[in-house]
């Protein structure tokens, strides 16, 4: 509170999130203040190491690749499924979580229709630690959906990485998220993130039957999020759309040069 009030600027990591944090839901006690001062506020995207997270030169990922020549992606996959003894399928869409297994990550809305999603044809990963609950849950679910479900109960960012690389969706459904990285990271990987339309997942992830580079949804419902699920699985086997959707998400630059220039232009502005 004190430095809102005290501060030339104030910011936070996203334009979306700047708007939310005026709520009583999103603030936590401070929307008066923030609403009180709100013309010095300032939401700016975070970005991701792209010299890090690129499939090209990555040495956590089985087999690298570009946009120009996707073989490695298919190896990729081929050695995601082989590592959690899933039936090696080429046609089969794999969908990736990798999160705090919390629910306000969304996994309460996943726990809701998880075997909807599980009884059709598609594999899921779960990659993360959190509370014991959604822990037991995954893990008891797995056992029931052999060579559909593999969960892990760690975190483990060489796994991550190849779990990004392997995937073909990636499953964000936060109830809130500042800014987010996950989403970026996949799509620097190729695998298509499914949102909720909420802080930065809102303003890094447009649908891509609007030219973007996903799938997302507003309300917080498990069944909007499986309806987007079932959209991104059909788009998955209309082969030519994916390819481009996938290449367009490779393309999208969620470096941190963007905000690097908010950043400075904001600092120039207050020493005016």
């Amino acid at each position: 509170k004190a430095a809102i009030e005290c501060s030339e600027k104030f910011s936070t990591v996203s334009p979306r999130y700047a708007q939310e944090i005026k709520e009583p839901y999103f603030a936590h006690g401070l929307d008066p203040i923030v609403r009180r001062n709100e013309s010095k506020l300032v939401g700016i995207l975070n970005g991701i190491d792209i010299l890090s997270y690129n499939p090209e030169t990555d040495k956590s990922v089985f087999a690298r690749y570009n946009t120009d020549d996707m073989t490695g992606k298919v190896i990729c996959k081929r050695e995601l499924q082989k590592m959690f003894n899933l039936p090696i399928k080429d046609e089969t869409p794999v969908i990736a979580i990798i999160s705090r297994l919390v629910s306000h990550k969304g996994l309460d809305l996943v726990r809701t229709v998880a075997e909807e999603i599980l009884r059709q044809d598609v594999q899921l990963i779960i990659l993360g630690k959190g509370d014991s609950a959604y822990e037991n849950y995954f893990m008891d679910l797995s056992r029931r959906y052999v060579g559909k479900l593999a969960t892990v109960i760690a975190f483990n960012p060489d796994l991550s990485r190849k779990i990004y690389s392997g995937a073909d969706i990636f499953l964000m459904p936060s109830k809130s998220e500042p800014c987010g990285l996950s989403q970026m990271i996949a799509c620097r990987y190729g695998t298509i993130p499914i949102v909720r339309e909420t802080g930065g997942l809102y303003d890094s992830i447009k649908p891509a039957a609007n030219g973007g580079v996903g799938f997302t949804f507003a309300n917080y419902n498990a069944y909007d999020m499986l309806y987007v699920i079932r959209e991104a699985i059909n788009s998955f086997h209309n082969k030519d759309f994916w390819t481009t959707l996938v290449r367009r998400a490779m393309c999208t630059d969620f470096s941190w040069q963007h905000s690097a220039n908010e950043y400075a232009q904001i600092y120039g502005e207050m020493l005016k």
